[in-house]
């Protein structure tokens, strides 16, 4: 077939806008020409002028007056909320509490105050170690023991005579309530019904209230803060203690108030609240050990603390002694507890509480200890010193702790199967105690090793416990610094009281 056959030329084409010759093709042109386009204005800021004239328009103003206010609305709404949340989120009150309510007391027997012949009592030495007794951080004296049935506090004619025993007892008060420490006189084991004269009356019970009347204003007026009354005696009824109070009320002002308190020897304790709702006594003392002619075993004292941690008894105002006896090595174990439960603890002397730069009068020493709970510690200094050290420690130690001084208390059980003893088995080691005392956010604990085996603690034993603490106190005095629970390791007979704070704060 030949290249150029047809009529039609090789190489011509055509089509739309296309010129089917020669010179149609070589005229048309290769690019379309682009349309011209419209000039464009330059860009340039607004004038101060021109910024004027729109800001001031109605829409701007209105706009900024509503972003204004919703800034202000919003910021009293924080405010408010957070205020809201301040004055109603729960916090504890702080109790007014009382002189009786914040210092322990010292419990005097009247050895300490026998003269050398043994027959008449001498205020003497008390008097001295008074500003000492202070600087331990007690508050209060109870006098015990200081009237026989032949001197009794009610028969004021029979004070009357003996000169010499009432100036000494003038006395002391005197000096106790210049060093700022009150005295409470404890009439338990008084026949308080008897006549004071010993001879028949016509009304003998009007008489002896008038009589009981008299002698308890008396002693208010020479400076007594207080009376103690045990629950057996026959006097302990509600109308010997509403005239009591009647008396008490007179000399009572809201610095210096008076007070009644029964020494509790029975396991229910009536007569704390009459008919009218009239609280009748301010305080109960209370021993936590039962009464024993031998030293408890471990696991006995052991069953008694727990007993009474256990039955706390938040409604009444209670005094802690240690009451029955216990071994040597339970003595500062049981006086840390004295010191941390709710309450106002009492002690009693002991010939190792004393300034170890005085000499003591050779008469002191022959005396029986006299405080419970140092009774039978050795006669070295290092004892000595860490006995009154322990005691001064602690006493403060209440004085500072919100949370040992009005604290919630909550009692923390252990697992006993996780332990080697336990109160009912034969094991010598009982299961170790343990309770908290909170205020707020802060929280002491309180742990008791009362065998003789040392316990490290379960990490699980109270996981809603902070893990980290500072010590405030051990029976041994040896414990500072920080500590954690999970590392803390409680050795035999060893009381510690642990300041317990979240993770990582420790103020």
């Amino acid at each position: 077939m030949p290249l150029n056959a047809g009529d039609a030329e090789y190489g011509s084409m055509s089509g739309n806008g296309l010129a089917g010759n020669v010179d149609s093709s070589e005229t048309a042109p290769l690019l379309m020409p682009e349309p011209d386009r419209e000039p464009v204005q330059p860009w340039a800021p607004l004038s101060k002028g021109e910024l004027q004239a729109v800001a001031g328009g109605p829409g701007w103003r209105k706009a900024r007056c509503y972003l204004v206010l919703l800034f202000w609305l919003s910021w009293l709404a924080i405010l408010s909320t957070a205020v809201a949340i301040i004055i109603y989120s729960p916090r504890p009150v702080v109790p007014q509490l009382q002189w009786w309510q914040r210092a322990p007391f010292f419990q005097v027997e009247p050895q300490l105050l026998l003269q050398a012949d043994r027959l008449q009592l001498n205020f003497s030495v008390l008097m001295e170690q008074l500003p000492y007794l202070k600087s331990l951080g007690l508050g209060a004296l109870i006098l015990q023991g200081l009237f026989g049935k032949e001197m009794s506090p009610l028969n004021l004619n029979e004070f009357s005579k003996n000169v010499g025993m009432l100036t000494q007892i003038q006395h002391l008060l005197t000096a106790s309530n210049k060093a700022n420490l009150k005295v409470v006189l404890d009439f338990c084991d008084l026949d308080l019904l008897g006549s004071p004269h010993g001879e028949e009356v016509s009304d003998p019970q009007l008489n002896i209230s008038v009589t009981m009347q008299h002698a308890v204003r008396f002693w208010m007026e020479e400076g007594v803060a207080g009376f103690v009354i045990c629950d057996t005696d026959e006097a302990y009824s509600e109308k010997t203690l509403l005239e009591w109070r009647s008396v008490l009320k007179e000399f009572s002002s809201v610095e210096e108030e008076r007070i009644v308190v029964v020494r509790q020897t029975r396991e229910f304790l009536p007569l704390l609240i009459n008919s009218d709702n009239v609280t009748l006594v301010d305080m109960v003392m209370r021993s936590i050990l039962p009464h024993s002619d031998h030293a408890l075993s471990a696991g006995q004292v052991a069953e008694a603390i727990e007993n009474h941690l256990q039955t706390q008894d938040q409604t009444t105002w209670l005094s802690w002694t240690v009451g029955g006896k216990a071994s040597y090595n339970l003595k500062k174990l049981l006086l840390v507890l004295t010191m941390t439960l709710p309450g106002s603890p009492t002690v009693q002397w002991d010939e190792e509480i004393h300034q170890a730069q005085a000499t003591l009068p050779v008469r002191l020493l022959m005396f029986k200890p006299l405080m419970h709970v140092f009774t039978g510690l050795p006669q070295d200094k290092d004892a000595k010193h860490s006995a009154v050290a322990l005691l001064t420690t602690l006493s403060h130690a209440k004085a500072r702790e919100e949370a040992l001084l009005y604290g919630s208390f909550t009692f923390l059980p252990f697992n006993t199967s996780s332990f080697s003893g336990s109160l009912n088995s034969t094991s010598s080691s009982p299961p170790i105690l343990a309770f908290l005392r909170s205020w707020g956010c802060v929280h002491v604990l309180i742990v008791l090793n009362v065998g003789p085996e040392p316990h490290a603690l379960d990490p699980a034993w109270a996981p809603s416990l902070p893990e980290a603490g500072v010590f405030l106190s051990s029976t041994g005095m040896d414990r500072l610094g920080s500590t954690s629970l999970y590392t803390l390791k409680v050795q035999p007979y060893e009381a510690v009281v642990i300041k317990l704070f979240q993770g990582g704060s420790y103020s």
